[in-house]
């Protein structure tokens, strides 16, 4: 827990410096220096299907990384070619893909021409963008698996942000024209994924040279039949993600994607701690289920989901307790979100109250069950989407997708509690939801104060105030209380036995 706790702690002030720019450029920017929302819907749109293209590309690699490399990991023996196995055959997914995805354009034409016409007329940007977005999430798997998660934490969530903004500022300034942005803004992307080249090189774990005893490590019939079950559990969880995106694409247009996607990513900032965690978390699940240890599994267990919880539901009480505010710094249509950031919210909350029971599944003998609840959610995605859009737009989508996530983290849930004999709440989850509920109370009884800036500044410090205070006095995370104490300690405050 302490690599966790290090490493986590470092993810999380990155994530939160890149979400700070994100929101900036998203929230506040993007709105204003791309005027027009079919634009700026398009550029959203584009990343959402190159993280599906390089999914089906990926051929479960990324998960076959975080289960099996702990049997491949020898420096001295250069890993074995784990890593030439990791790029290689993916790369001629992305080949066979690639194929498959420009036979498809016809259907793409029919599906989204009328609405969405940018979509058609930039299809084959989809291409370069899901290459290097390829390229990236199989380096990252591979870091992870050496447990060096700092740097790509800085890559995605603060780079990559900071020169996506460089590129929205060439053309907002006039410099270029909206097709060279598109080409400029693919670069932003894919920067990323070079760099990390190079930080493996520096790290000297580029190790990119088959070995004659690769296919000897462990029986390959294993890692294909695994790795054929999470590339079909990963393609479906992306489907499942994107389904609301393409439906709304489809029904309302590239304009409603944009406003769709601005109240999602308004929420993400609820995942940044989990996703900082987790990082770590996934080689460190797959050593347990390697030793045998279920006690420090289950342990890991109810630490992450209590962290998780303790932080994003005070970041889900300011982003909602503020919505209004949210909205007023924005063009007016982009408060079409409104109810997005409130579904989107709670299925973020409910996600993290159910811990880090995929990664248990995924890495376990009983990977198959995420398979299969993949594709019945996936199922009933489309389902709920097709229903709930048309009569209810962009709010729809969203309740159709918090549904979803709900049930799926439900049966989740029950499932690791069956087969592994472990689950993650306590009494603690019970006190965070009522603390929580008595922060919202307190917010909702002040009155909205003249100044747009001085009642957010107000509203959070109270929210705070309660909240924390709250979770302090009734010292429902030890992790909060330690945190606290050796910061008193260290600023000369003494032992402060009282927490």
């Amino acid at each position: 827990m302490d690599v966790i706790r290090k490493q986590g702690f470092l993810n999380t002030i990155i994530s939160y410096a890149g979400m700070v720019i994100g929101y900036v450029n998203l929230v506040l920017l993007f709105p204003v220096l791309i005027p027009d929302a079919d634009e700026l819907g398009l550029t959203r749109f584009l990343v959402s299907v190159a993280a599906i293209y390089s999914q089906f590309a990926a051929l479960g690699f990324t998960n076959i990384s975080a289960k099996y490399f702990p049997y491949f990991r020898d420096r001295d023996k250069k890993h074995h070619g784990f890593l030439f196995l990791m790029l290689a055959i993916p790369l001629l997914g992305f080949a066979v893909v690639t194929g498959l995805f420009m036979l498809l354009k016809p259907t793409v034409v029919d599906y989204f021409g009328k609405n969405s016409p940018l979509a058609v007329e930039y299809y084959y940007y989809i291409i370069p963008l899901s290459f290097f977005t390829l390229l990236f999430i199989l380096l990252d798997a591979y870091l992870r698996s050496l447990y060096k998660t700092v740097v790509q934490s800085f890559l995605k969530d603060f780079l990559e942000r900071i020169l996506m903004l460089a590129a929205v500022l060439c053309y907002a300034w006039g410099w270029v024209d909206f097709q060279w942005f598109l080409v400029i803004f693919i670069g932003a992307n894919s920067a990323i994924s070079l760099i990390s080249i190079v930080y493996l090189l520096w790290l000297r774990q580029f190790f990119v040279t088959p070995n004659k005893g690769m296919f000897q490590v462990v029986r390959m019939k294993e890692v294909v039949q695994y790795g054929l079950y999470s590339f079909m559990g990963n393609v479906s969880s992306s489907i499942i993600s994107f389904i609301d995106q393409a439906m709304i694409a489809h029904y309302l247009g590239l304009d409603g994607v944009a406003y769709y996607t601005t109240g999602y990513f308004i929420t993400s900032a609820i995942m940044v701690p989990s996703r900082g965690l987790n990082k770590i978390a996934s080689p460190q699940v797959a050593d347990f289920f390697k030793s045998g240890n279920m006690t420090g599994l289950a342990k890991l267990y109810k630490n992450m989901t209590r962290v998780n919880m303790v932080v994003g539901f005070l970041l889900f009480l300011g982003i909602w307790c503020n919505v209004d505010n949210i909205f007023a710094l924005m063009p007016k249509d982009f408060s079409q979100g409104r109810y997005v950031i409130l579904f989107m919210g709670l299925s973020r909350l409910f996600d993290l109250a159910t811990g880090i029971n995929g990664m248990i599944l995924l890495t376990s003998n009983k990977y198959r069950y995420d398979l299969y609840f993949n594709l019945l959610m996936m199922a009933l995605v489309v389902y709920t989407n097709y229903l709930l859009i048309p009569p209810y737009g962009i709010s729809g989508a969203a309740f159709a997708s918090m549904v979803v996530f709900i049930i799926y983290n439900f049966f989740r849930v029950l499932l690791v509690a069956k087969f592994f004999k472990m689950q993650p709440f306590g009494w603690d989850s019970l006190l965070i939801v009522g603390i929580s509920s008595l922060a919202f109370g307190a917010s909702w009884l002040l009155p909205q104060l003249p100044h747009l800036l001085l009642d957010i500044a107000v509203r959070s410090i109270l929210i705070t105030s309660v909240y924390g205070g709250l979770m302090v006095a009734l010292k429902v995370s030890p992790e909060l209380n330690n945190g606290i104490r050796k910061t008193l300690v260290r600023f000369g405050f003494g032992e402060a036995k009282w927490l």
